[in-house]
């Protein structure tokens, strides 16, 4: 067992530590969640930007793990209420903070 096959040294190794550094911890995200979280935003974003009584351009997305943070301005408190029921209903989401200020 001195010398480890050719295979292992050199294939079987080097995939096991691809796929370990690819796993997420509890502060960080793996490469699976990035590209998830990267695609629920683009839903949440192409949905504040489709809905009329939105104005999409104003509000940010952010997600972590499935929960989007919107930020940004809105109109009205009816506009903000709009856009945090608009990311609740997109696939994925498992909650939304809404960090939506209403400008007077």
């Amino acid at each position: 067992m001195r010398h480890l096959s050719f295979r292992f040294r050199y294939i079987v190794f080097p995939a096991l530590f691809a796929i370990a550094a690819c796993a997420g911890s509890g502060t960080t995200k793996s490469t699976g969640e990035y590209i998830d979280d990267a695609a629920i935003s683009a839903k949440v974003k192409t949905e504040l930007l489709a809905n009329k009584h939105v104005d999409g351009t104003n509000i940010e997305v952010e997600t972590y793990k499935g929960i989007i943070q919107l930020s940004g301005r809105a109109h009205s408190h009816d506009e903000a209420t709009t856009a945090v029921n608009i990311a609740e209903s997109v696939k994925g989401v498992k909650s939304v903070k809404n960090d939506i200020k209403v400008q007077n």
